[in-house]
């Protein structure tokens, strides 16, 4: 009997690299410390907001919650403006899309967990912003129920490569 792997799953392991290495770079900061937190809000500042005009560009996707509001109340408290976002290149398409919102939605998730480590006096309203009930799990079964092709699940997997890549380029720029 064949088994057939999940489109989650095959972007799950496509990307695993892609995650471990947006993982490694943002640890290096300490959110216990003002000027760190800081650093590493302008820094998701910087991607985003990107990400998120590019998914709002593309139909048919799930609808998501922003987080830049919360983002830029967060650096606002810290005394910072929304720095300028980058550049979002990847050429739209629902398959893409969908890679990328994979992306950018799984991030809440981490963002909960490092919302424990910043202080009470800290705003935490970015990395607070956690999924509604259900919110997580209905995505990714959105995801799965695309009818999804060979050529479908690469495109999804550029999508998601490139939000990643975009994070990680972000704390440099």
């Amino acid at each position: 009997m064949t088994r057939t792997v999940s489109t989650v799953a095959r972007l799950r392991d496509a990307t695993a690299g892609d995650h471990d290495a947006v993982d490694a770079g943002f640890g290096r900061y300490d959110l216990t410390d003002a000027d760190d937190y800081r650093a590493f809000l302008i820094a998701h500042a910087r991607a985003l907001p990107a990400v998120e005009a590019w998914l709002s560009a593309i139909p048919g996707l799930a609808a998501f919650r922003s987080r830049g509001d919360a983002l830029a109340a967060d650096l606002a408290a810290l005394g910072e403006a929304l720095p300028a976002p980058m550049t979002f290149d990847v050429a739209p398409s629902a398959a893409a899309g969908w890679g990328a919102m994979y992306v950018v939605e799984g991030s809440r998730l981490g963002g909960i967990m490092l919302s424990r480590s910043v202080p009470a006096d800290m705003p935490t309203a970015y990395l607070g912003a956690k999924h509604l009930s259900g919110e997580w799990r209905a995505l990714l079964a959105a995801i799965d129920r695309e009818p999804a092709d060979e050529a479908w699940i690469e495109d999804a997997i550029v999508g998601a490569k490139a939000a990643f890549a975009l994070y990680r380029s972000a704390p440099a720029a």
